[in-house]
């Protein structure tokens, strides 16, 4: 039954419907739009079949003798027309949430670095590194003789986890040190290009508290899948409590490297 699951959930073939409002609108257009698709394939390949089978030559069945159709030329035009504003009208509603970045909580830069990410909390007086964590590094070194199996969240943790508060908006300001990088976290629907010398917006506000992780999803060099990304979602009081107890070590080895 374990075995299973984690089969299950390594070979996941749909999206995750996430922990942002966004990325339960997401994940609902998603689905609108793969339904219509299943209907239009049904109803499409459903009439080729039956015609193959229903007129072959072998019971008989004449040809038509009309070249063309008025009535069926305006209602095969009208019907795509009426899907397609379906669908388009509640997208574009969400792209313009989506880019809506305005009035944010919180708002952090993140660099990407050939290969790990720092990451600015703008206005708290704190900025770190996040690198791939020093377990996963001594599994994948060859000949360290450590099976990546025993490590938990292989390449998937980092020593620097991107802390945010639950219910916050978190602005997102994304660019890039060196090469193009990509921001990619599959439970806040966000998957966003790092740049050199251009920043792009993006925005979450996480609904659940919890570890999310990720990578970066552009491919940016040798080391390119050693690049995750967690994001931690906790309460107000301890995201606070986590920011001062960052900014007293921070400040310890500030004042530690003047001595």
């Amino acid at each position: 039954m374990t075995l299973s699951g984690i089969a299950s959930a390594d070979w996941a073939l749909n999206m995750p419907k996430g922990v942002t409002e966004l990325s339960a609108e997401t994940h609902d257009i998603h689905m609108l739009i793969f339904w219509w698709c299943v209907g239009i394939a049904v109803v499409v390949f459903g009439a080729m079949i039956y015609s193959l089978c229903a007129h072959r030559k072998s019971r008989g069945v004449e040809p038509a003798t009309f070249s063309h159709s008025m009535t069926a030329e305006i209602v095969w035009s009208t019907i795509p027309v009426i899907i397609l504003l379906i669908m388009a009208i509640p997208s574009a509603e969400l792209m313009i949430k989506l880019e809506d970045t305005r009035d944010p909580d919180l708002t952090i830069v993140a660099t990407g670095y050939q290969w790990k990410w720092h990451y600015n909390y703008q206005g708290e007086d704190l900025q770190f590194f996040s690198n791939l964590s020093r377990e996963s590094q001594s599994a994948r070194q060859k000949g360290s003789n450590v099976d990546p199996n025993s490590v938990d969240n292989y390449l998937l943790d980092v020593d620097n986890r991107l802390v945010v508060p639950k219910d916050a908006k978190v602005r997102l300001l994304l660019t890039s040190n060196d090469v193009v990088h990509a921001w990619w976290v599959p439970e806040l629907a966000i998957k966003k290009d790092a740049i050199p010398g251009f920043v792009n917006e993006t925005w979450f506000r996480a609904e659940q508290t919890g570890v999310y992780r990720g990578q970066c999803a552009e491919l940016c060099g040798m080391d390119h899948g050693y690049m995750p990304i967690v994001v931690e979602v906790v309460e107000q009081d301890a995201y606070l409590a986590w920011l001062e107890g960052e900014r007293g070590g921070a400040a310890a080895l500030a004042a530690a490297g003047g001595e």
